[in-house]
């Protein structure tokens, strides 16, 4: 986060808006601008990757579902945004101790051991250690015990948006999100690859909520796309992971995608729009006997 930093420093806050008492490596200054950059970075991906993802992507078709509720959009939107600045706090301590220099992250790919074969090797293990942190923090999550207080929220959305994919209670949301944040603090990890991977990740968690079922065949067992996903949404405790279905075939959660055996959400709505061009075309022919 310290490049994100470094560079609001250079072009924006210190020449406009900090005075020059506060030095750019002080401890209030770079918690106060982490808390201004988080905040702004996270709704500017949310909205925008969320419009694109809407309005180019997610099958309108979807909102004639009977599990969508009434304003579910501008719900989501709402309620995610409401969340965001509380899950930053939080995130913005641990994006301080990074910028404190107290992570593994690093500057230049020659400061890995392994050089780029170390730089290649920290993108796969950060996905399969997050994907295996995300997937018994989210089953976690779903235990009778505490699904009520903080992932309910997100279960409200049966028949998600891409909107859906930010709208978590805020302990929810920083609990699922905190791998990526512990990751670096574990593992090394290239400074300018840690943010294209949190721009990756925030991609990611918008498209599982799309609607959008497509992922090549030979790996439809392999990644847990859209359509498990929705699946997890519509029944609840099947297909945890993040990017793949791995700890979902040995934790016993796996469930094959409904949507991509004829049996989802676009066939609920189609079914119910040809009963109802049934019953109007029934109701025309008495018309014309009468």
């Amino acid at each position: 986060m310290d490049l994100v930093l470094d560079v609001a420093d250079h072009y924006v806050l210190t020449p406009y808006v900090y005075p020059s008492s506060w030095p750019e490596g002080g401890a209030l200054r770079q918690i106060l601008s982490l808390l201004v950059l988080t905040n702004l970075g996270a709704a500017v991906l949310y909205l925008g990757l969320g419009a694109i993802s809407y309005f180019c992507v997610f099958d309108h078709a979807l909102m004639k579902h009977p599990h969508f509720l009434k304003n579910q959009v501008r719900r989501e939107i709402r309620y995610a945004l409401t969340s965001l600045p509380c899950i930053s706090v939080p995130t913005v301590a641990l994006f301080f101790f990074e910028v404190r220099g107290y992570s593994r992250l690093y500057d230049r790919v020659s400061d890995h051991a392994l050089g780029w074969t170390g730089f290649f090797i920290s993108v796969v293990s950060f996905l399969f250690f997050t994907d295996m942190c995300i997937y018994w923090i989210h089953r976690f999550l779903h235990h009778r015990s505490i699904y009520k207080l903080f992932h309910k929220p997100h279960h409200i959305w049966k028949v998600p948006s891409p909107f859906a994919s930010h709208a978590f209670h805020p302990v929810d949301g920083f609990l699922q999100g905190l791998p990526y944040h512990v990751y670096p603090f574990l593992f090394p990890l290239h400074k300018g690859l840690y943010l294209a991977l949190y721009v990756f990740v925030n991609i990611w968690t918008i498209s599982i909520h799309d609607g959008d079922y497509r992922v090549p065949r030979p790996l439809t067992p392999l990644i847990n796309g859209s359509a498990h996903h929705t699946d997890h949404h519509l029944f609840f405790d099947f297909n945890y992971g993040q990017y793949f279905t791995l700890w979902d075939r040995l934790g016993g959660s796996y469930r094959h995608p409904s949507g991509l055996e004829g049996r989802g959400p676009r066939e609920v709505v189609r079914e119910r729009e040809e009963r109802e061009e049934r019953g109007r075309g029934k109701e025309v022919y008495g018309q014309k006997e009468e």
